[in-house]
């Protein structure tokens, strides 16, 4: 299995049908994110794949895209705290 890294993908679009498509392009690699912030495990090949591709979808004179790896030693730290989801005994669909 090869080794992945994880990244923190964020990028800032100016039009509206380039962001859509960085979107699309961030979340085939992600693990987890919201709106324009993304956790991707990467592979080294997969990086590039994904540099290459953000270089050839973006506007380089007015958008921006960041990648940016993390060291898997660093702690962890979590703001906020976690609840559980509470399902109910059934469902209904109607």
């Amino acid at each position: 299995m090869p080794h992945r890294d994880l990244h923190i993908a964020c990028y800032d679009v100016t039009e509206p049908r380039r962001l859509s498509a960085a979107l699309k392009l961030a979340r085939r690699y992600a693990t987890g994110g919201q709106k324009s912030a993304h956790e991707l495990f990467l592979t080294p090949a997969e990086r590039d794949t994904l540099v290459a591709d953000m270089r050839a979808l973006l506007e380089l004179s007015t958008d921006r895209f960041l990648l940016l790896r993390l060291d898997a030693r660093s702690k962890l730290f979590a703001l906020g705290k976690a609840v559980a989801p509470a399902d109910p005994d059934y469902f209904y669909v109607g």
